[in-house]
């Protein structure tokens, strides 16, 4: 399909979402290796003022003489406010029932708090955006912004105050806006900085989420807990409204932003890390040759495993459908004090150091230290136009 078509026919189905509008409205664990406190950011300055985006005054009650970044990149995506409905009260089914309408290989989120384990299915979020969350007693909010391919949780308190979340219907680089219904400040997806409004310059706690497979999740979690389709929207979940977009050989819809460096094609599939200062993004078509990968990031030592068998959200009209695109995670590689080297062998990853065998989440499987778990670390799933527009420095790994 061409790409003007093509780009139509998705503003047709997002202006369609426009129809229900969206409901009314502590720490990570020690376990968990968290991004930086919004303290340990620096403040972007804000820039003199200028006109807020078009139609903006009229929709929100955001304070736009602050603001961080040029409101010439900002653009509507089609929606207006809250036109894609956020899920402000979430409900949950167990495993079994989730399983007589998710499919092995379809896409979910993992979050954890402490024993609370959840999967939030792209097929859900993909219609939806955002999702207001309590996990285990921490707010969060679950993100997915199709049209860069990312899925991020956020810590929703700031300074003690419990914020929750709906979409402008503004994206800026292709990329989601989102705002906080307490003071209507808007929020960039990609890195969860505060660009506009009362809270301008902060910076929302990343917190731990992993794309992997429905199977992954359900072998892994039996008692775990499912974002349930009831979400009080009618919308055709399972159905793929992006179908085709994640062809590497395509453009980014609706981007205008800097170019993307030529180190990747701007659709290749990234996993990133940002850690004390420096970031570093670990290309699928790598990770899939080596099945592990050894790092140091910000003069910390990670490991990033890559596993088949989990299917894009962004290719066919269904997303049990979707080509096998693989997943990624982060873990520091230190064990019981014991830095750990890794190798990918076919579909296996084994340890150098006891040959003991590890699965995509961090556990090892077979041999010396089975049943032992390795720290993960916060990474994101990203298109490489996507994170490139907003950390250009970002380190390319390659073997």
């Amino acid at each position: 399909m061409r790409p003007i078509a093509w780009a139509s026919l998705v503003l047709c189905i997002l202006l369609l979402s426009a129809c229900t509008a969206a409901q009314p409205a502590a720490r990570a664990p020690a376990d968990l290796t968290p991004a930086p406190s919004p303290a340990a950011v620096t403040t972007p300055a804000l820039l003199p003022a200028e006109a807020p985006p078009s139609g903006a005054e009229r929709e929100f009650k955001t304070d736009f003489t602050r603001h961080t970044v040029t409101y010439a990149e900002i653009f509507s995506g089609g929606p207006p406010k809250d036109g894609i409905p956020a899920i402000d009260n979430p409900k949950f089914v167990a495993v079994a029932a989730a399983n007589e309408w998710l499919k092995d290989l379809e896409p979910v989120v993992l979050v954890q708090v402490g024993n609370d384990t959840r999967a939030y299915p792209l097929q859900i979020l993909t219609w939806h955006e955002i999702v207001n969350d309590t996990v285990g007693g921490l707010p969060l909010m679950v993100t997915f912004c199709p049209l860069c391919n990312t899925a991020i949780a956020f810590e929703r308190t700031l300074d003690g105050r419990v914020l929750d979340f709906g979409t402008t219907g503004r994206l800026r680089f292709s990329n989601l806006i989102m705002y906080d219904r307490q003071t209507e400040t808007w929020w960039q997806q990609a890195v969860g900085d505060a660009i506009a409004g009362e809270l301008a310059g902060r910076q929302l706690q990343l917190y731990l989420a992993t794309i992997i497979s429905w199977a992954e999740f359900r072998d892994a979690h039996p008692t775990g807990q499912v974002l349930s389709r009831e979400t009080g929207s009618r919308r055709d979940y399972g159905r793929n409204p992006y179908a085709g977009y994640d062809d590497i050989n395509r453009s980014p819809f609706l981007y205008q932003g800097p170019d993307t460096p030529g180190t990747l094609p701007p659709m290749a599939r990234v996993l990133t890390v940002d850690l004390n200062g420096e970031a570093a993004a670990y290309p699928y078509a790598v990770l899939e040759s080596v099945g592990a990968v050894n790092d140091v990031v910000g003069g910390r030592p990670v490991v990033v495993f890559w596993s088949a068998g989990v299917a894009s959200a962004l290719d066919a009209g269904t997303l049990a459908q979707g080509r096998d695109v693989g997943a990624a995670a982060v873990y520091s590689p230190e064990l019981d004090g014991r830095r750990l080297t890794f190798r990918g062998e076919g579909e296996r990853i084994v340890d150098t150091e006891t040959g003991s065998e590890w699965n995509l989440l961090g556990r090892a499987v077979a041999g010396e230290l089975a049943g032992r778990h390795l720290t993960p670390v916060v990474s994101v799933n990203h298109f490489w136009f996507s994170w490139a527009a907003f950390k250009p420095e970002t380190r390319v790994y390659q073997p």
